[in-house]
């Protein structure tokens, strides 16, 4: 494995001075996720072997800066409102960039890499006891020697989802490579009447408790478990095998029946009866939990920065251990069309405002698998260098508690409209299982990363 060092520490500022006395209050969907902090690197084959280490960096960081004037929440700090309440202070105390090297080339990092070294080029710094001087965006650069860049960005979740995330990333590509980049959208939530906030949703009386009491069973977990070594693996589907997945998903006797079913659907089927399995469920299926991102449904616009994730839990009973793949997806197709809808949705956040839900949140609530459709992404549109697409991207959400996570993200364009890739994180143990599970090889997903064998074909063993 190469070895990485660091070769410097900076703060980048935005190009333009921040407007003075400016403000940025949270949603309560911001306040859920704050225990929380999300991780992405992105693999590019530039530059070239034999060019000067240190000269991309510094092309990046000036991008960056200009890309930071449009972004004065990445650059502000952390501040408690009289109410307790986080907000951001604009005060451009900027972002922190950590510059890098490691031996060998991208490619063969690539190859070789696991989640703990691969969590080496994501530079984090948990929060300080004093958050006002506390960097919540980072930025790593990460040269190889032997040709190649990573380039690594770690935020708090309280600020950005993954959306965000990569609307920067992408944003700082197009300022780098272009000159002009798609403006974010600061502003609240959409609200209704006051009229309508008094009769919340029943249907989402449960979920908005098991929101709020998250905090409790997450404490409960921490004292009671011992500390967990946990693995991810990334499996990727071919187009082919994911329309096979789906088709079986939606298998009616031996017919198949319209489809309605989505990648997502089916892929997260797939991967929660197999989990269930090497956790050695034997008459029922684990806790699942889905996250979606609402931008859609609440019709906001585009370039909408915060957090937007909604999450349920999918409704599951033993007839569903036996019935396999078809009941599987048809309760996850139920319950993404609650989420899908925008009066469910608002009922939801409404419910979370009331019951003052947030501040101390997580992205799971403390116990179930959770599978979040990161479908919508688009990283690979994400160029620096005309011709140079990432030939990789990984995202992690930290930390993991709970039974896992199921990332579905999207491939690259040339793989197909429905190839996918699932970064799955579970217990060591349980995640060299899940890469033999019979009904995962049944759809001969090619492993980018593992945990032992580093890219192998999954019907092979390991």
């Amino acid at each position: 494995m190469a070895e990485i060092s660091i070769v410097c520490t900076r703060t980048v500022v935005s190009s333009l001075p921040v407007e003075p006395n400016k403000f940025f209050s949270l949603s309560c969907l911001d306040h859920m996720m704050e225990r929380n902090n999300l991780r992405m690197v992105y693999y590019y084959q530039f530059p070239s072997e034999g060019v000067e280490l240190g000269i991309p960096t510094r092309k990046l960081s000036v991008s960056l800066s200009e890309t930071l004037t449009s972004f004065p929440i990445a650059t502000g700090r952390l501040q408690k409102t009289p109410e307790g309440l986080w907000r951001i202070k604009c005060n451009d105390a900027g972002v922190r960039m950590i510059e890098a090297r490691a031996r060998g080339s991208v490619e063969e990092w690539i190859q070789v890499a696991d989640r703990e070294q691969e969590l080496r080029l994501i530079y984090w710094e948990e929060m300080f006891h004093k958050p006002y001087f506390w960097s919540t965006f980072y930025v790593q650069l990460t040269e190889f020697e032997g040709g190649g860049i990573a380039i690594g960005l770690s935020c708090s979740h309280l600020l950005a989802d993954a959306t965000s995330a990569t609307m920067l990333i992408k944003a700082w590509a197009d300022t780098h490579s272009l000159g002009k980049m798609l403006t974010p959208h600061f502003s609240p939530l959409p609200s209704r009447s006051i009229s309508n906030k008094d009769t919340i949703c029943k249907l989402n009386v449960d979920l908005i408790n098991r929101c709020e009491s998250s905090t409790e069973r997450e404490s409960e977990a921490a004292i009671s478990s011992p500390a967990k070594r946990y693995a991810t693996v990334t499996f990727a589907f071919s187009n082919e095998m994911v329309s096979k997945c789906m088709a079986e998903a939606e298998a009616c006797g031996d017919t198949i029946t319209e489809m309605s079913n989505t990648p997502f659907n089916a892929l997260a089927a797939l991967f929660w009866l197999s989990i269930s399995k090497v956790k050695g469920m034997n008459s029922r299926l684990v806790n699942l939990s889905i996250c979606l991102d609402a931008r859609k449904a609440l019709e906001l616009k585009k370039g909408f920065f915060g957090n937007c994730m909604v999450y349920n839990r999918v409704c599951s009973g033993p007839e569903l251990y036996e019935a396999g793949l078809v009941n599987a997806a048809k309760a996850i197709e139920s319950a993404v069309k609650k989420m899908e809808d925008k009066e469910i949705i608002m009922d939801w956040i409404e419910g979370l405002e009331s019951k003052k839900v947030g501040g101390e949140g997580s992205f799971t609530n403390g116990s179930d698998l959770v599978c979040a459709n990161w479908e919508s992404l688009e990283p690979y549109s994400t160029i620096f260098e005309s011709g140079q697409q990432p030939i990789r991207v990984s995202c992690y959400v930290q930390p993991v508690v709970g039974e896992g996570q199921v990332l579905i993200l999207p491939s690259t364009e040339s793989d197909g409209p429905l190839s996918r890739v699932a970064m799955v994180t579970l217990v060591e143990e349980e995640a060299i299982r899940l890469c033999k599970e019979a009904l995962i090889q049944n759809f001969s997903p090619n492993i980018l990363m593992g945990v032992k064998e580093r890219r192998v074909n999954a019907n092979q063993e390991m």
